[in-house]
């Protein structure tokens, strides 16, 4: 097996580093490509073809994590200019208000649809909560400079949400009796939601703004800080490190620090062209060393989701919740929380359409299947996830481009 996924993911990575130009002119995104290669290798016998989701659960929480962390922190750095309140507050409603109401709705429809008792439909639900940072890069922003209160608001979105998603998953897992949620959900709320929500916004904040006030240090004396791969996975494994031994979001903290470092080596950049010094921008050189890697996140996760197609149970009550979830759920979600006249109402129904899920989601249907959970669940959970991912990445990587080209003329118009 091993060598047959090599075969595939060296073979995907070079024929899209070769075509790359070729491919933005197609109506769709890269992740449908990748999508598609996945599943019809594994079909066909040639990859992944060994890998069991229950039994190797562990692997893959390893996995997504990893990619959860480099990607979160690229995304960081991309919001680390200054930008519209507005955006902002877009952001912080979906990833709060905005993912109860979709974990609400979710719930009922895994209770209606897929017959799952309400502890397991919350966690289901909790799961396909969090939006993805990395895939459909069409709806992202590109660089700070844009400044797009669309873009803005669904690259926000997806750098949070993957860390305020986690008091929900515990919650659904103490409902099934696998996590203490003490008396009352006392310690649920205090342990779970204020100390790891609110301790991982301040702790990436602190370590960012420190480490970027050293980086900035050495950068005023003109000492050219060159080996950029070193600062960047240094920088994610400190804060990730002192996230865990505080037991606070580590996905939060790695997000806050990449916008905090961002900030403080572009002060950096501005006080030495004052002082006619010259600048090599370290903040675009971290900016385009973390696009790289959030590239090769997007191709080996998104290959394995192509791959994992093959777990998925085709019942239609599986197929009902994954469409259920992306063109009901997530657009009432959205626009029960985000009301008229915080955004125009062409944005406001783009925001609310694309909620792509992804590494996120994987990464917590890979947790919940390190618990004790009952085979049979297990094994749906999977099915359930898997389908409402590949779906989301269908449905979004076929829409985006003609989308924001729209969008894109309408502002321009």
């Amino acid at each position: 097996m091993l060598t047959a996924t090599l075969l595939l993911v060296g073979a995907v990575l070079f024929a899209m580093g070769v075509t790359e130009r070729d491919v933005k002119r197609l109506p769709l995104s890269a992740s449908l490509i990748y999508l598609l290669a996945g599943w019809a290798a594994t079909t066909l016998g040639t990859a992944f073809t060994e890998v069991d989701p229950v039994e190797q659960a562990a692997w893959l929480l390893t996995c997504t994590e990893i990619a959860l962390l480099i990607s979160l922190f690229a995304t960081g750095m991309r919001l680390g200019m200054p930008s519209a309140h507005r955006a902002w507050k877009v952001a912080a409603l979906l990833a709060s208000l905005g993912m109860v109401a979709t974990i609400g709705l979710a719930t009922l429809a895994g209770v209606a649809l897929a017959g799952l008792g309400w502890a397991g439909a919350l966690l289901l639900a909790s799961i396909l909560a969090p939006t993805d940072p990395v895939l459909a890069t069409e709806v992202q922003i590109h660089a700070p400079a844009d400044r797009d209160a669309v873009r803005m608001s669904l690259t926000a979105e997806g750098g949070l949400n993957d860390g305020t998603a986690f008091p929900a998953v515990m919650l659904a897992l103490g409902l099934l009796g696998l996590h203490e949620l003490g008396g009352f959900g006392a310690r649920w709320l205090l342990h779970d939601v204020l100390w790891a929500v609110g301790g991982g916004l301040l702790l990436g904040g602190v370590i960012g703004r420190a480490l970027g006030a050293a980086l900035r240090f050495r950068l005023r004396r003109g000492h050219d800080l060159g080996w950029d791969e070193l600062i960047y996975l240094g920088v994610i494994a400190l804060t990730y490190g002192a996230a865990r031994a505080l037991v606070v979001s580590t996905f939060l903290a790695v997000f806050v620090a990449g916008f905090a470092l961002f900030h403080e080596s572009r002060h950096a950049r501005d006080a030495m062209l004052k002082s006619n010094v010259q600048s090599t921008d370290l903040s675009k050189r971290l900016m385009a060393f973390g696009e790289r890697c959030g590239r090769l996140v997007e191709v080996t996760m998104v290959l394995f989701i192509g791959a994992a197609l093959t777990w998925v149970q085709w019942r239609w009550q599986h197929v009902a919740y994954a469409l259920l979830l992306i063109a009901v759920v997530r657009p009432l979600g959205v626009l029960a929380v985000v009301r008229r006249g915080t955004l125009p109402p062409s944005q406001r129904r783009l925001v609310a359409w694309f909620g792509i899920r992804g590494v996120g989601s994987l990464f917590y249907l890979a947790y919940a299947l390190t618990q004790p959970l009952e085979g049979s669940f297990a094994r749906e959970l999977v099915s359930l996830c898997v389908l409402s991912i590949a779906a989301s990445i269908v449905a979004h990587g076929v829409s985006a481009t003609p989308l924001m080209n729209w969008h894109q003329a309408r502002k321009g118009g």
